[in-house]
């Protein structure tokens, strides 16, 4: 019998995020007879004990952030040289994929993914300056580009857009089916009475995901609705100034903090409402999550449109008008409607990870043909 096609995914680490819970979602979806998935990274993840369980290998060089550019470059070099098995590549670092996928073509590596999650680089003045410069040319080191999102695509790959490749971030619909079971459960666990509202967020504890504006409107609802609960999936490096604002607020009592979790299909069938204040986003996984279990959703608006997934449940609203929020969060909490979403729902809007699945595992297979 044949080897199953090896494919090397490059992130920073893999951790819960949107990038890295569609490559898992893809990962345990494919026939892995036929395609394996292998990873480049640079720190430890949540999800490596199962990509080892699944006979995935986990390789790890240092980021760019804590060794400088010229050594991360040489590692990035001596890596593909000492790995020139690979014959595909999926870069998922964004801007960051400029210098990866430049140092594959060097040696030689014939399919080079560029892969858009985003439409905005996140950091200081400098920070992002440097990462133009890494994605400045990333259409003449990538061979194909893919993209969460037609926005996505249009900010990483710029008059090369068109020709992207679109791959929906699908989720394992029936997972995420309502259960008023689970709902209880979950609620018991987390000692949430049934009588709060209870709002929830799932994201990195960065600058992106704009958790202090979610702080400031949960303050101002809580001064309307005081047994309201607000639930903070994640972690990150803005963890201890988030807790600061916590306290600040005085909202101690009324937020938690989860930290990282792999059960979100089951948190949110706890939640009422879904808060969602990003700055920017390619497509947030987590918004089809969301949906999937019936859980309506206030996001601003400027997260693309592509997320509506037209089952009524998604609210875009401006991030200069702090008043607005706190009054559709009140409106949301009044009306009860139904938590069940039909599958068939998702499937029409292209979101179920098994068709994903299987229009990746076949691209993966005509680019290695081609490659050969």
């Amino acid at each position: 019998m044949d080897k199953p096609l090896r494919i090397l995914h490059v992130v920073v680490n893999m951790n819960r995020g949107g990038a890295e819970t569609l490559i898992m979602n893809l990962y345990r979806n494919i026939d892995r007879s036929k395609v394996q998935f292998d990873f480049l990274t640079c720190k430890e993840g949540i999800f490596d004990a199962e990509i080892i369980e699944m006979g995935g290998r986990i390789h790890r060089i240092p980021y760019v952030t804590e060794v400088g550019h010229i050594a991360y470059v040489k590692e990035l070099n001596q890596f593909f040289k000492r790995n020139a098995m690979y014959k595909i590549i999926h870069s998922h670092m964004d801007k960051m994929s400029g210098l990866v996928l430049r140092e594959a073509k060097k040696a030689d590596i014939p399919v080079r993914i560029a892969h858009s999650h985003n439409t905005k680089s996140e950091g200081g003045i400098a920070y992002r300056a440097y990462k133009w410069y890494s994605g400045n040319k990333i259409n003449s080191f990538a061979t194909h580009g893919y993209a969460c999102s037609t926005d996505a695509a249009k900010w990483l790959f710029k008059n090369k857009s068109k020709q992207a490749i679109v791959l929906k971030n699908g989720i394992e619909c029936d997972k995420f089916q309502f259960s008023s079971d689970v709902r209880n459960q979950v609620r018991k666990e987390l000692k949430l009475s049934n009588q709060s509202l209870v709002i929830g967020h799932v994201g990195r504890f960065n600058h992106q995901k704009n958790h202090f504006f979610l702080l400031e409107i949960f303050g101002s609802l809580m001064k309307i609705l005081p047994h309201a609960q607000l639930i903070l999936v994640g972690d990150g490096v803005l963890k201890e100034r988030i807790e600061g604002k916590i306290k600040e607020l005085h909202l101690e009592e009324n937020v938690k903090l989860l930290g990282i979790r792999e059960d979100i299909h089951l948190l949110l069938q706890a939640f009422d409402l879904f808060v969602f204040p990003s700055f920017h986003e390619g497509l947030p996984v987590t918004l089809i999550e969301a949906q999937g279990t019936g859980l309506p959703c206030i996001i601003s608006n400027t997260i693309t449109k592509e997320v509506d997934l037209g089952l009524g449940l998604i609210q875009f609203l401006p991030l200069q008008d702090k008043i607005i929020w706190v009054e559709n969060m009140i409106k949301a909490a009044e009306s009860k409607s139904p938590r069940n979403i039909a599958e068939s729902a998702l499937n029409q809007q292209g979101y179920n990870i098994r068709h994903t699945a299987e229009v990746t595992q076949n691209s993966y297979l005509v680019l290695e043909g081609m490659s050969s």
